[in-house]
């Protein structure tokens, strides 16, 4: 597959379409262009190897298997044309306005180039629009260009809609700039939709307006028993995450229930609700991964972590506002009703990820039979006539299949004979009294995984002195407990109490990562079951208001994830002003340095504190970047594996023109440390004659990084510019000590001054950063005095680096802000010679 062809077509003196080729990433990536062009079309890109196959589809793809979709064959694309978007000047071509439809990853079954080669590739997409399985099937026409078929297949995913349905506001504006006109609308999908049902004649709606801020949901009260009657409707009760949903216009947010936002990690779901015409709506439901016909709680975890694929359904069960009415006083049968009608409107495409939670008039009993012989996770029932009422009102109840709760992990037991790990975890309760009461332990239903990794965490935890439980409600017979401070929550099934209020036959059902210790206090049960507790103190595992999950993962030898995030936590006030809104690139070692560690500079799925700034690359085409802003999103970058944080010299409100210039010396293996101290201080003296003040900080690695502030800031291109000549000059003057290429082979014995890091987009390590590497170094700020009392380079680390900000009188980089000064003066002195 060559891309000479694209190449002789397009002259990149005119067009900001991409010329390079793109980096590949772990699976083939999708994408499906809206374009403008003179004929207005789709254009649908399939990444084989290096680069993105690509057809272009009139009426664009279409969700009905009975439809066989025109693609014509066009010529290969480079994969960092996936990344493009804007216009292409008129006389070029394919002139006009490309503007991102969807993207994703696909996959399929055997070799792609040998299905294409056959004229049959069948394929699956998982994006943000389109999803499922998928055909293309060359044409026996014969045709100027090679015609195809883009033919979807017969799946869940199959529906009436078709592409113009699913066009948000930006792409029906730019639709409408072009002065085109969508065609293809189907008749039962979003633009040309049935009316929404109906509240006119609903007894309680009322008029009203709302916002796409969170609301409180109704909560359950738990039960032993269902209750009887007709005028309870029971539900299955889904094991997943609550989602609450409200929509404005094209605004749609989704909520946690405990008022965290989730529409960036469930994009998918976002564009399902959409999928759906409403104006204005708020929906309440659990988001689910169905697995062997139920909902599988750790799958999800799994789907959310992106730890495996798989699908995400959002199972419906309220409808508290429609298209500008208030329906949280219309009976719940009646709300219910209202919802069912307005899901069965869109089948197909993106709304298939929606569901309508079924539910059963009275037979409750029989309910609770069918729930225990399919091994569901057990029945929500709910009073028929009922309003929608934020709160434990009574209205709702919920019977566990298997009585249920969750606990603290207070303790554990050593394995006995070939059991790893441990023999059984120590659970606590929320006493009445303050603390924690003991309530038993749990010793099955552990995966020889779990048992590993949570023997290793635990056997790594601080003992705890004492027992962090009351020591009256002990069982006496419990031998060889280790106690530790209440750390982590499991949800363990058990079957009712001993006399001694201790679990019966309890056995593990999940890990519960989603949630801190201290959210035990928030009981389900009816306050005749359990008294309210005082609060006790916190558990450690939440830092900046982030919970941080596998606290104990050992991240670098001896130094757990935890105690990343607290030394982050320790030195944020001097760390936060180096990468705060600033672009910027992170290492993330998810499973310690000893694993796999990547950089990522795009925002991942899952964030929710992080600021996310658009800005466009060399291509031309606007990527989303990290920016912190606060102590809460650098720490939840942590909680994301984040080791190293690398920013920008400039920052993002002002992308072209950067602040600060960075000379970072580099010294091959066999250079000493005491010539790298007089290479700095010798930079730091030929900047002075230049007129520019400079900075330097050790790298936690070999050298060191002179750094240079900019006030006012300059354009790129100048400072790359500057930094060039002035290392090439310092290399040539001095090439028996200094080289200016970055070719390792010739720079033995000799120190790199590495320029590179003063371009748009380049990185530098930030003031402060940890590094991932062994003895989990520090990149620290120095005085010039300073310098000659290190003894290397690694003097600073995680444990040192905290003790020396407690003792430090004032910032050794004090003024870096202050100072003013450009480039303008030294660049005339670079090129007279001096």
């Amino acid at each position: 597959m060559s891309l000479r062809e694209y190449h002789r077509k397009r002259d990149f003196s005119q067009t900001r379409e991409p010329k390079a080729t793109g980096r590949a990433g772990s699976q083939p990536i999708f994408v499906v262009q809206l374009h403008h062009a003179r004929r207005r079309h789709f254009d649908f890109r399939l990444q084989v190897g290096k680069t993105l196959k690509s057809w272009a589809v009139p009426k664009g793809p279409s969700f009905d298997p009975e439809v066989k979709r025109l693609a014509v064959e066009v010529e290969d694309h480079p994969l960092s044309y996936a990344n493009f978007e804007g216009d292409i000047p008129e006389g070029n071509y394919g002139a006009g306005h490309v503007d991102c439809f969807d993207r994703g990853v696909w996959s399929t079954e055997g070799d792609p180039v040998a299905q294409l080669r056959k004229g049959h590739l069948e394929f699956e997409l998982d994006g943000t629009r389109l999803h499922g399985r998928w055909h293309l099937v060359r044409s026996h026409r014969k045709e100027r260009q090679p015609a195809w078929f883009l033919i979807k297949g017969k799946d869940e995913f199959a529906g009436k809609l078709e592409a113009d349905d699913l066009l948000d506001a930006k792409l029906s504006r730019s639709t409408a700039a072009s002065g085109h006109v969508a065609k293809t609308a189907s008749k039962t999908g979003k633009v040309t939709a049935k009316k929404t049902p109906s509240t006119k004649h609903v007894d309680g709606a009322r008029k009203a307006s709302i916002t796409t801020a969170f609301f409180a949901p109704e909560l359950t009260q738990l039960r032993d028993h269902l209750p009887p009657g007709d005028d309870w409707l029971h539900e299955i009760k889904w094991d997943g995450y609550r989602i609450l949903t409200a929509v404005v216009g094209d605004d749609i947010q989704c909520w946690s229930r405990n008022a965290l936002p989730w529409s960036g990690r469930i994009p998918d779901i976002v564009e399902a609700i959409r999928a759906l015409g409403v104006t204005s709506a708020r929906f309440d439901g659990e988001l689910v991964a169905m697995e062997h016909g139920r909902s599988d709680f750790s799958l999800l975890q799994k789907i959310l972590s992106g730890e495996r694929r798989g699908r995400l359904s959002y199972m419906l069960f309220d409808l508290i506002h429609l298209d500008g009415q208030d329906l949280s006083h219309v009976a719940l049968q009646e709300r219910k009703a209202l919802l069912h009608k307005l899901l069965a409107r869109v089948k197909g495409g993106p709304a298939s990820l929606l569901g309508y939670s079924e539910h059963v008039a009275g037979h409750g009993e029989e309910v609770l039979a069918m729930v225990e012989k399919s091994n569901l996770e057990g029945v929500v029932s709910k009073r028929a006539d009922s309003a929608y009422r934020a709160g434990r009102s009574g209205d709702w109840l919920k019977v566990k299949r298997l009585e249920s709760d969750e606990f603290a992990i207070v303790g554990y037991t050593p394995g006995k004979g070939s059991r790893q790990g441990f023999g059984s975890l120590l659970l606590g309760r929320p006493s009445p009294k303050g603390g924690w009461d003991y309530a038993g332990r749990v010793g099955s239903g552990f995966s020889d995984t779990q048992l590993r990794d949570l023997g290793k965490a635990l056997a790594e935890s601080p003992p705890a002195p004492k027992p962090s439980v009351h020591e009256d409600t002990i069982d006496p017979l419990l031998r060889h407990a280790r106690w530790v401070r209440p750390h982590a929550v499991v949800e363990v099934y058990y079957r009712g109490l001993g006399g001694n209020g201790l679990l019966r036959q309890p056995s593990l059902k999940s890990l519960r990562e989603d949630k801190p210790v201290r959210g035990l206090r928030d009981a389900d049960r009816p306050a005749s079951a359990r008294k309210p507790a005082r609060s006790t103190a916190a558990t450690g595992t939440t830092i900046r208001g982030i919970a941080i999950s596998h606290p104990d993962r050992e991240v670098f030898p001896g130094i757990t994830k935890l105690e990343v995030a607290q030394y982050y936590d320790a030195v944020m006030d001097a760390f936060l002003p180096g990468v705060k809104g600033r672009p910027l690139s992170i290492l993330r070692c998810p499973a310690g340095i000893g694993s796999q560690c990547f950089f990522q500079k795009h925002p991942m799925r899952g964030l929710t504190q992080v600021d996310q700034v658009t800005l466009a690359e060399s291509s031309g085409a606007a990527r989303t970047y990290l920016s912190p802003s606060d102590a809460a999103s650098v720490i939840e970058l942590v909680q994301f594996g984040a080791i190293e944080f690398h920013p920008w010299g400039g920052l993002a409100k002002a992308p072209d023109r950067a602040d600060r210039l960075v000379f970072d010396l580099d010294p091959a293996e066999d250079v000493a440390w005491r010539r790298v101290v007089s290479a700095a201080r010798l930079v730091r003296k030929l900047l002075g004659q230049l007129a520019l003040e400079s900075f330097v900080r050790t790298t936690g690695g070999k050298g060191l990084h002179v750094v240079v502030p900019l006030r006012p800031a300059a354009a790129w291109d100048k400072v790359e510019a500057f930094a060039r000549a002035f290392a090439m000059s310092l290399a040539a003057s001095r090439p028996d000590e200094f080289i200016a290429v970055a070719t390792k082979a010739r720079r033995g014995g000799l120190i790199f001054v590495d320029y590179l890091r003063n371009s748009r987009g380049a990185t530098s390590v930030a003031s402060y950063s940890l590094r991932a590497r062994a003895g989990a170094t520090v990149a620290v700020p120095l005085r010039w005095e300073e310098l000659g009392k290190l003894t290397g380079p690694a003097s600073f680390d995680i444990r040192t680096t905290p003790a020396r900000l407690r003792r430090q009188r004032r910032d050794p980089w004090e003024g870096i802000d202050d100072v003013r000064q450009t480039l303008a003066g030294a660049l005339r002195a670079l090129s007279r010679g001096k």
